[in-house]
């Protein structure tokens, strides 16, 4: 059964695709301050066993999702146990699996031996059927994402990497946890007199995303992704996936979110020809329209088609942000027809895609899409873009002349002025 007869099958059946990201370790070897399962943290780790994951695989299979993503912690420090589950994931009809790293592998790349441990890494990741690898970017300064991964060196050794990964077909995407070095070591340059000033904080988000941009590009990336942030205030987390953070450098208020998001918004019309960008600036509306205190159209699809497995218990969960709803081990889970959706976080994981593709469940969703012309508009350019992209297929080279040829966004609709205003 291949993808598109899946894809036509769950829709038709009232469901999206179903997608399940399996956090198959907690172990890290970083410092990233913005993440809770950084090396510097005390807590007991954990790595689910590969019993669990391969039966959690036969019933993702079973169920004919289409997507399933390995995480971690850092996924490589079990580097063989992820090139095996990728690789059962694809034997069992899995088209869309993803994993990435830390990129802890690419210091040292002065060493003899780097440029054939590279080479050994991109043959093994050809080999698997992997559809997506992405490589964290922290910051547009190599020496600020150096600092904040206490990984020296690692932004010299990509660049080799990327160059090899190539010569198998392998083409990685750069990925962004937005944070407050985004673009360089912040300055605080959005306060005047010790006052926030929402004009100056976009200004200084939306120039952070152009270094980003240009930056890995320079690198040689061909995709680039941004996480949502994941914060939390001390007393009110409740998530399962322990990569949140309360630290300063990626906790922001609903008025700096409503900024920042704006600016990415604004942002990426001005790269997405040079690079292929995954961020759909449809489900940034969405998002930025709760964040006003509007009533969003198309809630999280966590918990009905998009589920998370948890490494400490093996236990599945709706997402990685609901962590007090477990729904037991994932091999023995059963739909039922309770489809209560959610908007309790704005993290992208399955933020994005629902939104992106929920238009397509009902004529009722559709309608309620077409209602909202600016919405509707940005979301038809979402779909002819990412076509154009190959659906960020790690496999494929970009294609300028294809990226260059995609609907162009319209220029009457200023995230800016309609957000900020």
């Amino acid at each position: 059964m291949n993808s598109y007869y899946k894809t036509v099958t769950s829709i038709l059946k009232g469901r999206l695709p179903g997608q399940l990201v399996i956090q198959t370790t907690e172990r890290c070897n970083a410092k990233c301050p913005q993440c809770g399962m950084n090396i510097s943290n005390s807590f007991k780790r954990s790595t689910l066993s590969s019993e669990k994951i391969h039966q959690a695989i036969d019933r993702a299979a079973e169920l004919n999702f289409q997507s399933v993503s390995f995480t971690g912690g850092e996924p490589f420090l079990i580097h063989d146990d992820i090139m095996n589950y990728i690789k059962y994931a694809s034997v069992k009809g899995i088209k869309y699996t993803r994993t990435g790293t830390n990129g802890f592998m690419f210091q040292k790349h002065n060493e003899p031996g780097y440029t054939k441990k590279i080479h050994a890494l991109a043959g093994q990741l050809s080999q698997s059927g992997i559809y997506t690898f992405w490589i964290s970017i922290d910051s547009a300064c190599p020496d600020t994402h150096e600092k904040m991964r206490g990984l020296p060196g690692v932004t010299e050794g990509i660049k080799k990497a990327l160059k090899i990964f190539a010569e198998y077909k392998i083409y990685p995407s750069a990925n962004l946890g937005i944070n407050r070095n985004t673009g360089g070591r912040d300055t605080d340059s959005y306060l005047k007199y010790g006052i926030f000033q929402k004009e100056m904080f976009y200004e200084s988000f939306a120039e952070k995303f152009r270094k980003f941009y240009k930056h890995v590009i320079n690198m040689g990336f061909t995709i680039a992704n941004a996480c949502y942030p994941m914060s939390f205030k001390n007393d009110t987390d409740t998530s399962v996936y322990t990569a949140t953070s309360s630290e300063n450098i990626t906790s922001f208020t609903v008025e700096e979110k409503t900024a920042l998001f704006s600016a990415l918004a604004d942002v990426i019309p001005e790269f997405r020809s040079k690079i292929r960008i995954f961020t759909p600036r449809s489900s940034l509306y969405s998002i930025l329209c709760g964040l006003k205190g509007e009533k969003e159209k198309f809630p999280c699809h966590g918990g009905v088609d998009y589920f998370f497995l948890d490494s400490h218990n093996g236990e599945t969960y709706p997402c990685g942000f609901r962590g007090t709803e477990s729904l037991g081990p994932f091999h023995t889970l059963t739909f039922t027809e309770n489809k209560t959706h959610c908007l309790a976080c704005d993290w992208e994981c399955f933020r994005d895609p629902s939104s992106l593709f929920a238009p397509f469940l009902s004529f009722k969703n559709f309608r309620k899409l077409i209602r909202d012309k600016t919405q509707y508009t940005l979301w038809k350019e979402d779909l002819s873009y990412f076509r154009n992209c190959s659906f960020f297929n790690c496999r494929k080279n970009i294609n300028t002349e294809k990226l260059s040829s995609s609907k162009k966004p319209s220029n009457k609709f200023m995230f800016r002025d309609f957000f900020l205003s």
